[in-house]
């Protein structure tokens, strides 16, 4: 089995369990595994410090009030996890981000209630929070207030990962390397289409060397590959190595992993503008060795990420890439993206959307992202069911003004008659698993003039009653005249 097979399958099954969020996310992008030591501070009833032990993980916690009798340790890992919010004294809630962050060998994770609506007329206010409604104390933090909160108490520079969840790294290197990893677009090692006799004979050899290829976008440098003696003595050095590899597949596909990868570093660099740019020493190794391959030195690297990020604040730029990005659903104010098409976007629109997910991290189960032509915004919308219902419906959306890093949120899913959507292969590319099939829908909808009335059809009941107009029904992603079968 595959190391990334492998990786999915156990993403899968983290997936299936009741794992908290923040400890969820530390998993899945590999902050907390196997060879890592685990530790809840403030564990509650130790939901999380069991489930994460029946992965195999080493884990233990400790709670005020359901264990304290058990010992609080150092780990690795350390989850500070929806504490926060819930201790009404000021002096003890600083105190315990400090406890937890001096127990952290590595990564600290906090998690806290984040507002993103406002309370219910219902609650009242107590000190710098709420009492709830069964009477316990809640205290709500906006996005960034609770980043500043945790940099000022620890005096570090937290990490968002999702709404109301930041990791504290120890290592300034492996911090910057978690931040530039996230901007990694996703690539698939290209194909063989010429099986040559001495590819044959080394293809197990050169499979570790193709798969660092497609993850960097590089060749390798001494230490980074597992097998890099078996390769050296057999080949020399690693390029003559890819040579082969370059005979039996297309180099025009290594070619455009590799610009892809220096799009991916120009946008992680463009956003360390922000904070404090890290000293080249503070980067990772491998980044370093990115940086080189692609850009000779760092200060080049800088400059090129810079000018496309200073470049966002002239007058009409973002409109101008909007309107003439191949990729995606134009409207009169907007340009609408499938996250998974974001990679592919012009290096200013990724930076731009940088620009609001560097405040909250990952938009968890988001499907599209709507860039507005008429205001500073970016919105994240959620249809669950964008793969498998033909017209799926709007069921919640979060929009970060840029400029004031206000973050909204509107539910949909309990309106009777809510936005649906049309035409979905324009969201993605066309080598999306479900392109063909949604563009054959489209196709049919578009001869029986079922999409000729948009201003009608933008709404559940405005498209079924389009349908019983022209007497068809769509099943599945195929469209039926009435009465067929």
């Amino acid at each position: 089995m595959s190391e990334t097979l492998e990786i999915e399958r156990h993403r899968a099954a983290i997936a299936r369990t009741d794992i908290s969020r923040p400890v969820k996310l530390a998993i899945e992008s590999a902050i907390l595994h196997q060879d890592t030591t685990f530790f809840d501070y403030g564990c509650g009833y130790g939901g999380d410090v069991q489930r994460v032990a029946n992965l195999g993980y080493t884990s233990a916690g400790w709670d005020p009030y359901y264990y304290p009798d058990t010992s609080i340790i150092p780990a690795d890992v350390v989850n500070l996890g929806y504490v926060l919010n819930v201790i009404e004294d000021t002096q003890e809630r600083r105190q315990s981000l400090i406890k937890a962050w001096e127990l952290t060998r590595q990564v600290l994770i906090v998690a806290a209630q984040i507002l993103i609506n406002a309370p219910s007329k219902t609650q009242l206010a107590y000190n710098d929070g709420i009492v709830t409604r069964r009477n316990t104390f809640q205290k709500y933090y906006q996005q960034e207030e609770l980043k500043t909160y945790i940099d000022e108490v620890l005096n570090v520079d937290a990490v968002p990962v999702a709404l109301g969840v930041y990791f504290v790294f120890r290592d300034e290197a492996e911090k910057e390397n978690y931040k530039a990893i996230r901007f990694f677009s996703r690539t698939s090692t290209p194909r063989i289409r010429i099986p040559t006799k001495r590819f044959e004979d080394y293809q197990q050899q050169l499979e570790p060397l193709m798969a660092f290829f497609t993850k960097r976008g590089r060749l390798p440098v001494k230490g980074e590959l597992a097998n890099e003696q078996e390769l050296l003595s057999e080949f020399g050095n690693f390029r003559r190595a890819f040579a082969v590899v370059l005979q039996a597949t297309d180099e025009v596909e290594w070619d455009a992993i590799a610009y892809r990868r220096s799009l991916d570093i120009q946008v992680y660099l463009a956003l360390t503008h922000f904070d404090q740019r890290p000293a080249w020493q503070k980067l990772a190794p491998e980044i370093r060795h990115d940086i080189k391959a692609f850009f000779g030195n760092y200060e080049e690297a800088c400059q090129v990420a810079d000018q496309k990020l200073f470049s966002l604040g002239k007058p009409g730029i973002i409109q101008t890439a909007c309107e003439k990005s191949k990729i995606g659903k134009h409207t009169r104010t907007a340009l609408y993206v499938h996250v998974t098409a974001l990679a592919a976007l012009d290096p200013l629109l990724r930076i731009y959307e940088g620009c609001a997910s560097r405040t909250i991290g990952r938009v968890d189960g988001a499907t599209l992202i709507k860039y507005h032509t008429d205001k500073p915004q970016i919105s994240y919308l959620f249809y669950p069911e964008f793969d498998t219902d033909p017209h799926p419906a709007l069921k919640a959306s979060i929009t970060i003004d840029l400029k004031t890093l206000l973050i909204t949120h509107r539910d949909y899913a309990s309106r009777a008659n809510p936005p649906i959507l049309h035409r979905k292969e324009t969201f993605v590319t066309n080598n999306y698993p479900l392109y063909q099939e949604f563009a054959k829908l489209t196709q049919q909808e578009q001869q029986l003039g079922l999409l000729n009335s948009k201003s009608d059809i933008g709404t559940r009941e405005g498209w079924e009653k389009c349908l019983t107009a022209h007497r068809v029904e769509i099943r599945g992603h195929q469209v039926y005249l009435e009465g067929t079968s």
